[in-house]
């Protein structure tokens, strides 16, 4: 698993540095977990835009992801890694003992023929999906539940991972990848290991034309749009001013966003670093 830099062959290689997917084994998803991905295009049901920048792009089919892990007790051999359009992260084919198959976020060093498990009284390894009460302190854990059953929602991009650092009462203390700490019920589930493709970083696209694929439209500066369009257009010349703050005067680069009433502010004990 790596990155490689392409020679300047075209101005769009120049500074291209892609993955080199040394990780997938193949090439084709299995079709029984593929559903179609409806694109909106940024329009809305009458047709008008109400998503600037949104449009175009490559055609994806949805893979099915089983962020839950609810299958307990029932072992599963990886039968592939394979790449998922609508992540960063790689993806893992199981082949459960009775004969289901589900997708999971790939971990990092999780390899084709491994068996992994969930549940109670699992061993705390690469792939496996514990609760965070069985979980040993210090694991590097992905994929984290914020509810009970509802299925992971923390750490599922690429070559993210939390840590658990303590257990005081029916929480878990988990370091989170923004750097918060924050309480977690002992109830929920975590994968132990980080997610695979670290090197997602590391990517320059080398070209304007990849962001079309993926469905990007080129997106303009407020500063040189019209005073009708954006609080910071118009002035004369090229005069750029003003509080910076977004097309709906809520301003930028610094104001806090977060609701002082939101619920969950009581379970964080140490806010991310800035």
């Amino acid at each position: 698993m790596g990155v490689r830099k392409l020679k300047p062959i075209t101005p769009g290689q120049r500074h291209k540095i892609v993955n080199d997917f040394s990780e997938i084994t193949k090439s084709k998803p299995e079709k029984s977990l593929m559903s179609a991905k409806k694109r909106s295009g940024g329009r809305n049901s009458q047709g008008r835009m109400t998503m600037r920048y949104l449009g175009g792009g490559h055609k994806k089919k949805y893979r099915v992801v089983d962020f839950k892990r609810d299958k307990f007790g029932i072992p599963a051999t990886v039968k592939s890694i394979e790449y998922d359009p609508n992540r960063t992260a790689r993806i893992a084919l199981l082949f459960y003992a009775d004969g289901e198959k589900r997708y999971i976020i790939a971990p990092e060093g999780l390899e084709v023929g491994a068996v992994i498990n969930s549940g109670k009284g699992v061993a705390p390894e690469v792939g496996n999906t514990l609760y965070l009460s069985d979980i040993p302190l210090g694991t590097i854990i992905h994929n984290i539940e914020l509810k009970p059953g509802k299925g992971g929602a923390i750490a599922r991009g690429a070559g993210t991972y939390a840590q658990l650092t303590s257990k005081e009462g029916k929480y878990a203390i988990v370091k989170m990848p923004s750097g918060e700490v924050r309480r977690i019920l002992l109830t929920c589930m975590a994968t132990v290991g980080s997610v695979s493709n670290g090197e997602h970083m590391l990517v320059i696209s080398g070209k304007a034309g990849r962001s079309r694929w993926k469905g990007r439209r080129p997106r303009v500066r407020g500063v040189v749009m019209n005073p009708v369009d954006h609080p910071m257009g118009g002035g004369e010349g090229r005069a750029s001013g003003g509080h910076p703050r977004s097309r709906n005067g809520k301003p930028a680069k610094g104001y806090k966003t977060r609701s002082k009433k939101k619920y969950s502010s009581k379970y964080i004990i140490e806010k991310r670093k800035k």
